[in-house]
């Protein structure tokens, strides 16, 4: 959950120059749906394994491996580590 907030506030800083401290900020105003996302999945995990994975909510996160296959595909980076 958090992977999927914080990439694209470290992106906002990489990428646009928006300041870092309203990038955290941002982060922290998120902190407790974060963890409300954190515990469900954890809950449905405990869930998973007791009646097996039919009980999960979803089957898999299909857009976010897509769009990390696209970018992975770009013949150009927008900034590198």
């Amino acid at each position: 959950a958090y992977e999927c907030v914080g990439g694209p506030a470290t992106a906002t800083v990489r990428l646009l120059g928006l300041d870092p401290f309203e990038a955290s900020g941002v982060l922290a105003r998120l902190a407790p749906a974060v963890d409300a996302v954190a515990e469900e999945a954890a809950t449905a995990a405990l869930t998973a394994r007791r009646d097996g994975v039919e009980a999960l909510p979803a089957a898999s996160s299909p857009l976010l491996d897509i769009t990390a296959q696209a970018h992975a595909d770009w013949p150009v980076r927008l900034f590198a580590s």
